[in-house]
């Protein structure tokens, strides 16, 4: 997440700056001490051997958990900790991991087609934004390095990169990463919630990537009242992956967007924190960090209705007319009058995986002090949706 976004069948359950010094060395002990307190935690499953209760991600000198993702064929658990990726096993135990990014590493999806996992990668000095590609069969060790071991691949978004930096009050003087600004374009502050999943309005065709939009919390303008998706068929994408090299941003990627979508949901903070489809429903869940606008409901979880196709309309708050392609919210959850929107108070913010199957995998934040080190925690818990008021998660795991 800013400021400081698959699974497939094993069994019966189914979903189909670099590291260096002191830092280096806090996360080969993490690495050694993670297994131990995890796998304690994560062994109990649901009867009939079903899926882990919760799967454990260790303790890390990093930034707080941002996503998950699940490969369940080989039974991998991948979590984002901002510059730190880390893939365990379902009992917890450390397999590997990337360190190195001095982006912001954000939410995380597996990709079923090519058996990679996505994440969304920011380099806002740089002016550079990227899907990093990690292939999971290369990560096989702790402390692995983001550029030297050759673990990911980057995807340039020039569509995001445009709306970023977009002098919108015409000064001639683009403002940069600060939120109290008239520019950038729908309040964009980049990109974090990624997710695979049918194109909007197409349910059941081909798989394209979403990419959700950062947006900025700021109460004093009104165009920045949307959450902004846009869709990639990434099927071809491999002609534009570039290895990673921070010290010269590389601008390799489609030169064009699929889709660009609005869903009307009042300013939040940092706009889609995790976006996740859910093939059950056929609907996308995008959990955020609660907004201030005192006219919205700040709810922290939206649910695009994927039932009901995109249509065009009006996005509101621009200060010229500006026609897009609108998606409705889901009409249960909680409904604020005043402004129409829809939604649940609940978790989801820091990693939301769904097995498709009416669970989901619910990630907390945790921190863990001692020895005068910091080191964040992420645990994904198996929750069951219901679609209650005002939570709609019930836990599994107790």
């Amino acid at each position: 997440m800013e400021g400081g976004n698959g699974m497939r069948g094993t069994g019966t359950w189914r979903r189909g700056a670099r590291a260096a010094g002191a830092l280096g060395a806090a996360l080969a002990v993490a690495a050694v001490l993670a297994p131990a307190t995890a796998a304690a935690d994560s062994r109990e499953r649901e009867p009939g051997g079903g899926p882990p209760l919760s799967v454990d991600g260790g303790a890390w000198p990093s930034g707080h958990v941002q996503g998950a993702a699940l490969d369940e064929e080989k039974g991998h658990m991948y979590f984002s900790f901002t510059d730190t990726v880390v893939k365990t096993d379902l009992d917890g135990r450390v397999i590997g991991t990337v360190t190195g990014l001095t982006g912001h590493l954000g939410d995380l999806d597996f990709n079923d087609r090519d058996g990679r996992v996505y994440g969304s990668l920011e380099y806002k000095a740089a002016e550079a934004f990227y899907i990093a590609i990690f292939d999971g069969d290369r990560i096989t060790r702790p402390g692995m390095d983001a550029e030297d071991d050759r673990v990911l691949t980057t995807v340039h978004l020039d569509e995001v990169v445009e709306d970023y930096t977009a002098d919108m009050d015409g000064d001639g003087v683009f403002d940069g990463n600060v939120a109290d600004t008239a520019d950038h374009r729908y309040g964009s502050s980049g990109i974090d919630g990624v997710a695979f999943g049918p194109e909007f309005g197409r349910g059941g065709g081909r798989e394209v990537l979403t990419v959700a939009y950062g947006v900025y919390s700021h109460p004093g303008r009104a165009d920045n009242d949307h959450q902004v998706l846009l869709q990639y068929d990434t099927s071809s994408w491999r002609r534009y992956e570039r290895p990673l090299d921070q010290d010269a941003p590389h601008t390799s990627g489609p030169p064009r967007v699929g889709g660009k979508y609005f869903v009307y949901t009042g300013n939040t903070t940092y706009g889609v924190q995790n976006l996740e489809y859910d093939a059950r429903t056929g609907d996308w869940f995008m959990a955020v960090y609660e907004g201030v606008k005192p006219h919205f409901p700040n709810y922290s979880l939206f649910v695009v209705d994927g039932s009901r196709p995109p249509v065009r309309g009006t996005v509101r708050g621009q200060e010229d007319d500006e026609q897009g392609l609108l998606l409705p919210l889901r009409r249960d959850g909680m409904l604020h009058g005043e402004s129409g929107v829809r939604g649940w108070d609940t978790g989801g913010q820091y990693g939301l995986v769904s097995l498709d199957d009416g669970r989901f995998y619910v990630v907390e934040r945790g921190r863990r002090t001692g020895d005068g080190v910091t080191l964040e925690t992420g645990v994904a818990h198996l929750n069951r949706w219901t679609a209650g008021t005002p939570d709609p998660f019930t836990p599994l795991d107790g």
